[in-house]
């Protein structure tokens, strides 16, 4: 099935685009999105990663790059690359601790100029952390780029598995295709199984459970993604599973938007 529309845009040298997604905050997306970033490249891919979540961009201090780093040279905005991977993030070229008090217009088009006016090299994919919820950014994301798929991150507990189903109804309605679930923070505090359980009730694909792990809290602290540091943590292990996965299925909604474009032709 051919989800694409007419007024969908690529981003020109960029193979994949997928967001990771959630209705909730505080599931842990922007740390999924950088160790799965590192992950996508740990198995021979080119990667970027995109901070969409514009009032509230950690992805610099979590790839190790000091926030604000490019609002001395006054040039704007381009991919600063760490740990093998191009990150692009309003935390750049914002002094640090400033806060962005956009409204959602305004939001709208800041996530449009970091895909479209950025000069990206050339990538295999291009790993987009999304904000919370069924926001201005999520429905221009949605509507408006050529995404491969999205993967929604939840975390056990039911609070929210709820909201984790909201995200998919929605991406469904926008006609994205979902690449699966993740379940976060898995641990005897926040429960075990609970996304195995709502991947299972939506027909989703279950990508993985990621612990709750120490190891993987000081990484992001540090700006130094568990999977670069240390590939052979058993999350990291898991971490480029689920990259692998992820890399299988774009493969495939790619061969099959193919063979639809073509049979369209003909």
């Amino acid at each position: 099935m051919n989800n694409r529309q007419d007024n969908q845009r690529s981003v020109p040298g960029i193979t994949h685009l997928i967001a990771i997604a959630s209705n909730k905050g505080g599931v842990g997306k922007s740390t999924i999105s950088t160790n799965l970033s590192v992950a996508l490249h740990k198995i021979e891919n080119k990667v970027g990663v995109l901070d969409a979540d514009i009032t509230g961009p950690n992805i610099p201090r979590m790839m190790g790059i000091s926030p604000g780093s490019l609002a001395s040279e006054g040039e704007g905005l381009r991919p600063v690359e760490a740990h093998g991977i191009q990150a692009v993030s309003l935390g750049l070229v914002l002094p640090p601790d400033t806060p962005v008090v956009w409204r959602g217009p305004m939001i709208a088009s800041g996530l449009k100029q970091m895909l479209f006016d950025v000069q990206w090299s050339e990538l295999d994919y291009l790993v987009i952390d999304l904000p919370p919820g069924t926001s201005d950014v999520s429905m221009t994301l949605a509507q408006d780029v050529m995404l491969s798929g999205v993967v929604i991150a939840t975390t056990p507990q039911e609070v929210s598995l709820e909201d984790a189903r909201k995200a998919v109804a929605m991406f469904d309605k926008l006609g994205v295709p979902i690449l699966g679930l993740i379940e976060n923070m898995s641990s005897e505090i926040f429960g075990i199984g609970g996304g195995k359980n709502a991947a299972d009730d939506l027909g989703l694909d279950y990508l993985g459970s990621i612990p709750l792990d120490k190891d993987i809290r000081v990484g992001s602290d540090t700006g130094v993604p568990l999977v670069a540091q240390n590939p052979k943590h058993p999350a990291s292990i898991t971490y480029i599973e689920i990259a692998q996965a992820i890399h299988e299925k774009c493969l495939m909604i790619k061969n099959e938007t193919s063979s639809f474009l073509k049979r369209e032709l003909t």
